[in-house]
């Protein structure tokens, strides 16, 4: 079914028009000055276009197959006017989406035989982590399932409080121990409380820094490996939280945590007041990884499940 004909729910789609606002009037204004005075699409468009999309930080080489694949259709269609211009794009950007996120709607699935079901978040400081472990048990806890959040970002104390707060917030029992404490020993204490509480579902929060990959790696891996000796194919999902407003920034973070850990799952935040929300088009395409959510607003309602159709419909409304 083409997604010109989805009908969306409105509450939802209401928010995620207003969160990629920005994105679409900045990359619509671009676009109208490229195609002024031309009636078909020709090497300067094209040429225009791929500028266009590089500065919406959609990234050089997803830039290029979008081109690519326009191009294509160029040469196929022999005349391809313009105004055709904003469906082509939809309809190319949306498939390059589906080749990571197949299916519409793509938010963690509890399996019932992953008893509890382990989410170990990563991420950088600042880039709305906390927010999202708070939002994702929010979102768990209000479709029936039993969460615990675990702390083990110990290298911040705000990391601590901050969780905290969430918990309290969903009314979801968190497991934590003091500032410096070792990340490993909180995730393998918080797998124990989960199992003996019979929870569905545990969230770890890890440490958000990038002071050098091998130590990112040893650390992530030992946390890894110590949760397994609770649950034996602990984490279920490693979900990578990038800043949607840091534009190239978030895809050398990619890069780093994904050389560091197995990557499962990716969530691009604060795409509301930001211009760059081609980003995730860029990272979901580069790193072969499925957005899983999108922050689009502060509210605890405001992680939204990624589905690539409405996004692609926001995008280009």
């Amino acid at each position: 079914m083409s997604f010109f004909k989805r009908i969306f729910s409105s509450e939802k789609k209401e928010t995620l028009d207003k969160g990629l606002e920005q994105s679409k009037t900045s990359f619509f204004s671009k676009l109208t000055k490229a195609v002024a005075g031309k009636s078909k699409v020709d090497d300067e468009v094209l040429d225009n276009l791929e500028e266009i999309l590089v500065s919406s930080d959609v990234g050089v080489e997803t830039t290029l197959k979008i081109i690519q694949r326009i191009e294509k259709r160029v040469a196929d269609d022999k005349y391809l006017g313009t105004d055709e211009l904003n469906r082509i794009l939809r309809e190319e950007i949306a498939a390059l989406l589906s080749e990571t996120n197949n299916g519409e709607a793509t938010e963690f699935s509890i399996p019932p035989n992953k008893k509890p079901y382990v989410i170990m978040v990563v991420g950088v400081n600042g880039v709305g982590k906390t927010t999202t472990i708070g939002k994702l048990a929010n979102q768990f806890t209000k479709a029936g399932h039993k969460v615990v959040l675990g702390a083990a970002d110990t290298f911040r104390a705000a990391a601590i409080d901050q969780l905290q707060i969430w918990a309290d917030r969903v009314g979801v029992p968190i497991v934590k121990q003091q500032m410096g404490s070792d990340p490993a020993s909180v995730a393998f204490d918080t797998l124990q409380s989960a199992v003996s509480q019979n929870a569905d579902v545990v969230i770890i929060d890890t440490a958000g820094r990038l002071h050098n990959k091998i130590n990112l790696m040893n650390e992530l891996t030992k946390v890894k490996r110590v949760m397994q000796k609770v649950v034996e194919d602990a984490p279920h999902d490693v979900l990578l939280v990038l800043d949607g407003s840091t534009g190239q920034n978030a895809f050398e973070q990619a890069k780093q945590f994904t050389a560091a850990t197995e990557v499962s799952a990716l969530a691009v935040t604060k795409l509301d007041g930001t211009a760059k929300g081609g980003v995730v088009i860029g990272i979901s395409d580069q790193f072969q990884i499925p957005v899983k959510y999108i922050g689009v607003g502060e509210g605890i309602n405001d992680l939204q499940v990624f589905n690539k159709y409405e996004f692609v419909d926001s995008f280009f409304k």
